[in-house]
């Protein structure tokens, strides 16, 4: 059996996240350990060149949800990757970088831009960006305070 060297904080399996560059603070995001990439529901996504590269603009969460504001962000692309979607289908998503605060830390985040409208959280913290600094109880909500 292995033996845990370092203590690792327990989150559960929905924790509370700012995005400050993105002006959105305490969403609900949904801790998901069978999901490799995180994502954040997004809008009118659209690509252009800037300086030689590629960038996105887009708009985060929907007029329905109540921390919406009409603000079109715009983010270097970081990467463009395959994803698999919680229904199975292969899709290509744009990924960008992020700083984020999460359970007490500072840390940067890679974030797939998806429409994710027909679910209940509008962010999902997959396990590249948990894996090494928390450990998860799924039983439990809200666990960092």
């Amino acid at each position: 059996m292995q033996q845990i060297t370092e203590e690792k904080p327990i989150i559960g399996r929905v924790e509370k996240i700012d995005f400050p560059n993105l002006s959105l603070f305490n969403l609900d995001a949904k801790i998901d350990t069978g999901a490799y990439t995180s994502s954040i529901h997004c809008h009118k996504i659209t690509f252009f060149e800037k300086n030689n590269n590629g960038w996105v603009r887009f708009f985060v969460l929907d007029p329905h949800h109540p921390e919406y504001e009409e603000i079109q962000h715009e983010c270097r692309v970081h990467k463009i990757k395959n994803v698999r979607s919680s229904n199975g289908l292969t899709e290509k998503r744009v990924i960008i970088r992020q700083k984020v605060f999460f359970c007490g830390k500072s840390a940067m985040i890679q974030l797939s831009l998806a429409d994710r409208s027909e679910m209940r959280y509008p962010v999902l913290i997959g396990r590249r960006f948990i894996s090494t600094k928390f450990l998860v109880d799924v039983s439990k909500k809200f666990l960092y305070k």
